[in-house]
């Protein structure tokens, strides 16, 4: 049904993921608020920036705008646009570990 999801004030950057809603028209949003109403969360600092949105998906953003909180641009690793998952993720997937003998 979603995809973020916090309850206790937490902070969240999405960049450059690829989020793809199903069909069905209430299972769109990519974010969730548990157990705390909107005039709780709306001071929560959740943004989306490069994030690639399909088939619908939301991404509901809230908090202070990210130019002016205090996190310092030095300390963040540029992401690349969602656009480029496909590309990034081409020959991801399980190891072929075996038990005993290093991967």
């Amino acid at each position: 049904m979603y995809a973020i999801g916090g309850s206790k004030n937490p902070t969240i950057l999405s960049q450059g993921n690829r989020f793809i809603a199903p069909p069905n028209i209430f299972a769109k949003e990519v974010t969730k608020r548990e157990y705390s109403p909107e005039n709780i969360w709306k001071d929560w600092n959740w943004r989306s920036e490069g994030d690639l949105l399909m088939n619908g998906a939301v991404f509901v953003p809230s908090g202070v705008d990210p130019n002016t909180n205090s996190i310092d641009e030095r300390d963040l690793i540029k992401a690349k646009p969602g656009t480029f998952v496909t590309r990034l993720t081409r020959y991801s997937g399980a190891l072929d570990c075996v038990r005993g003998r290093p991967c």
